[in-house]
Order: C-alpha cells, then sequence, then structure tokens
C-alpha cells in the first residue's frame, strides 16, 4: 500500500515540474523594435528584439506582442515562443522576430511587447 501511495503522488507531481521555477519577471526584452518594410504589395512587419533570461535556472519565455490604434485600444496580438520548444540558459538570450504573425493595418499605431508565459521543456 505505501508503494502505490507514493507511486501516485509521484503521477500527480509530474505535471508540476514542467513549470519552471522561473517567472515572467526573471526575463526581460531588450531592443524591441517595430519597422514597417514597403515593397510589392502589402507592406511587412519587422518586430524584432532579444529575449535575455535573467532566472538562476535554464527556461522558455512566451512573448505577446499587442498592435494598437491611436487611442490604445488593442486591434491585433500575437504569441511566440522565441526559443521554440527550448530551453534558454541563465544569462544567456535569443533574438526574435514576430512581425511575419502580423498583417498590416493603417490603424496600428503603438505597439507593446511582454512576457506572457514561462516554462522549463
Amino acid at each position: 500500500m505505501k508503494k502505490i501511495a507514493i507511486a501516485a503522488a509521484l503521477l500527480l507531481a509530474a505535471p508540476l515540474s514542467a513549470h519552471a521555477a522561473c517567472a515572467a519577471k526573471d526575463f526581460a526584452i531588450d531592443g524591441f523594435a517595430v519597422k514597417i518594410q514597403q515593397g510589392a504589395g502589402q507592406p511587412r512587419f519587422s518586430m524584432k528584439g532579444n529575449l535575455v533570461n535573467k532566472c538562476t535556472e535554464a527556461a522558455a519565455a512566451q512573448i505577446r506582442i499587442d498592435a494598437k490604434d491611436a487611442s490604445g485600444k488593442v486591434i491585433a496580438s500575437k504569441q511566440g515562443w522565441p526559443a521554440g520548444t527550448s530551453n534558454i540558459e541563465p544569462g544567456k538570450s535569443v533574438d526574435f522576430d514576430l512581425g511575419r504573425l502580423f498583417r498590416y493595418s493603417p490603424d496600428m499605431q503603438d505597439y507593446t511587447v511582454v512576457v506572457s508565459d514561462v516554462k522549463a521543456w
């Protein structure tokens, strides 16, 4: 009976191990800049930045970019994992460009980026 209780406890704790001990506050986004690239057809976005792991453990972070109109209303929002399903080592960083996820709209006037989730793969 004792072995069953231990096995059950391990199985219940297993999903918790996938969450990092790190939090959104342990990541920083440096150098975020939005540029509109004109060309043939509809303009395209470049939304580049650098995601830095300031946690003491390896982890990954999801970022969210919000595109806002002149009044501050969010008119488009996209999320992505800059490192994919790889953890970022402590003190290391990864570059990202999520511009391809957005469709151009002339109403887009301002952009914000935040860390929306953290996990250890």
